[in-house]
């Protein structure tokens, strides 16, 4: 089996997950921290819905480096269906990206740098798999707790929730 074959069905059942996450997200509560040091509500968000952002750079690129002028994102919250349609179209792009790969592609290595200095440097499938899936799935269980701090019902992602057991 290629390795985008084997990867597909994990990136459309977390993509899945986290979008009926995302739909939850209240508008209303977008500036909303738990703590001072905390992302805000929809700043968190935002995040979530960015991350799949980095599947494709990771397929189309051979590194990326944190102090580029290209690394700067202003973009802020702008309601639900915003960052639905951003969560939206970044899925879709990083979808092609891997499905179009072939298995030499993931074995390639990719590379995050911040400026001089090398974070990481490891095949892509690897940088998929940890810091796009695993970042967004972290990511995406803060955005839970977030969520029943504000009494919004939780979706199943793994399983039923407390709201949605009988």
């Amino acid at each position: 089996m290629a390795i985008a074959q084997s990867l597909l069905p994990e990136f459309d059942h977390e993509m899945r997950s986290t979008r009926t996450l995302l739909e939850r997200v209240p508008a209303d509560h977008a500036s909303w921290k738990p703590h001072e040091k905390s992302y805000a509500l929809g700043s968190l968000a935002l995040h979530v819905a960015q991350l799949p952002m980095w599947a494709g750079m990771t397929m189309q690129t051979a590194e990326f480096d944190m102090a580029s002028p290209q690394a700067r994102d202003d973009r802020s919250f702008q309601g639900t269906d915003t960052l639905l349609a951003t969560f939206d179209a970044n899925v879709a792009t990083a979808r092609a990206a891997i499905e179009a790969a072939g298995d030499a592609e993931f074995m390639s290595s990719w590379t995050l740098k911040a400026g001089d200095q090398e974070i990481f440097s490891m095949p892509r499938v690897a940088v998929l798999r940890s810091f796009v899936m695993n970042h967004l799935i972290h990511h995406r269980g803060q955005l839970t707790v977030y969520l029943r701090m504000k009494n919004v019902p939780l979706p199943e992602i793994y399983g039923p929730t407390a709201d949605s057991a009988a």
